[in-house]
């Protein structure tokens, strides 16, 4: 008779969710998910839920397999020598292998008054917070959201579709990631939703007041209600339990997912480092990770090589309140001179959402059955580690 096997997977989110789903492919396998909420948090949307416009969250029954047990808590350290996790409520969870996609969140801002009066908007409970600041905001209350990437992009739209006074601080380039010609179609639509966009070096911004925000060239903006959306960061789960983690707090693992310290630990998601050179931080990385993740462990249990992340960045999509959006196609994550705007690019946006729920309820109902991880891609990453990127590959191929 098998012996039974238990995995604890720590985070809910798309990693987790997606890598818990699929460990239940094998019978023998008892799977864990801690979380610290109850309900999945659909990330993408958060931009939403600060509108009003969307929830943002969605039941555990529709995304989480029925062998899967869910644990709402949060994990205070991990023992990897003792294989337990301590809970915050008290008690431990032992485990055979442990999966580690604890996500990101808000880096903190190392601005003068940011912490103090910007809302970030990373978690629920961070743009759940900000809700109370609209509803007792004047309609013609000036906002200014900081940070032009897509979650910035995304906020500055959708708060001036809805009648807000929008600015957006790029801090640099509106869209970095954007081909220029994506860039000039993003820069129309946000004109004529009225959002007024500062750009250029000299809109970094050095300090945030609780009616103000102060420019680098000196400009001071009026802001009721300041939405800081530049930067992410990491918990420090990692860093207290003494696993390797790099300079912002990622697991650093080898190029199966594995921890360079215990055979025993797998990482995903955002919170992974695969060989020192982690992918972006995206829904889209995200889930392929998770299922790499629970590929690795299940490979183990089965005394078999585990096979090396494949990782194809093919665009990048934002959307532009409810009715307007961009699918910036990519190769190898850099973007090209093709994209879909307009009405098209808001319904493929939308799509995107939707699939990505579709997608972890059909690994729930069907474990095994999600293969977006297998597709051919990743050339440019693996010419980095082939030209001896620094610190990669790193090993974990250590005795259990």
């Amino acid at each position: 008779m098998t012996n039974n096997t238990e995995v604890v997977v720590i985070g809910g989110g798309y990693a987790g969710v997606m890598a818990a789903n699929r460990l239940t492919r094998r019978d023998d396998v008892t799977v864990t998910l801690i979380n610290p909420r109850p309900t999945f948090v659909h990330r993408i949307r958060l931009h939403q839920l600060v509108a009003g416009s969307d929830s943002a969250v969605v039941d555990y029954r529709e995304v989480l397999g029925e062998r899967v047990r869910l644990v709402v808590d949060s994990v205070d350290q991990i023992d990897a020598a003792g294989r337990s996790v301590a809970l915050a409520s008290g008690g431990t969870v032992g485990y055979d292998y442990l999966v580690y996609a604890v996500g990101s969140g808000s880096a903190d801002p190392a601005v003068p008054g940011a912490a103090e009066f910007a809302y970030p908007i990373a978690t629920f409970e961070e743009a759940e917070r900000l809700r109370p600041a609209f509803d007792t905001a004047p309609a013609t209350a000036a906002v200014t959201v900081v940070g032009a990437g897509p979650t910035g992009i995304e906020t500055a739209a959708e708060l001036a579709e809805a009648g807000r006074a929008v600015t957006l601080v790029c801090g640099g380039a509106l869209g970095p990631y954007l081909h220029p010609r994506g860039r000039r179609s993003v820069a129309r639509r946000l004109a004529g939703l009225g959002v007024s966009v500062l750009d250029g070096p000299d809109t970094t911004v050095t300090a945030v007041t609780r009616d103000a925000v102060r420019l680098a060239d000196g400009r001071e903006l009026p802001s009721a209600v300041t939405v800081w959306t530049a930067g992410f960061g990491v918990p420090d789960l990692a860093v207290r339990s003494g696993l390797s983690t790099d300079a912002l707090g990622r697991l650093r693992t080898d190029e199966t997912l594995t921890s360079v310290d215990d055979v025993r630990i797998v990482a995903a998601g955002d919170s992974a480092a695969p060989s020192g050179l982690p992918l972006r931080m995206s829904c889209q990385a995200a889930m392929p990770l998770g299922a790499r993740a629970a590929d690795t462990v299940l490979s183990r249990i089965a005394g078999e090589r585990p096979s090396a992340l494949n990782q194809p960045f093919g665009a990048q999509c934002i959307s532009l309140g409810r009715r307007d959006g961009i699918f910036q196609f990519a190769r190898d994550d850099v973007a090209v001179w093709f994209n879909i705007d307009g009405r098209p690019g808001a319904k493929l946006k939308e799509l995107v959402c939707k699939v990505v729920v579709k997608h972890l309820a059909g690994e729930a109902g069907k474990p095994g059955s999600y293969r977006l991880h297998l597709r051919s891609g990743g050339t440019k990453r693996r010419q980095l580690l082939r030209a001896g990127h620094e610190g990669a590959p790193a090993t974990a191929e250590r005795a259990a």
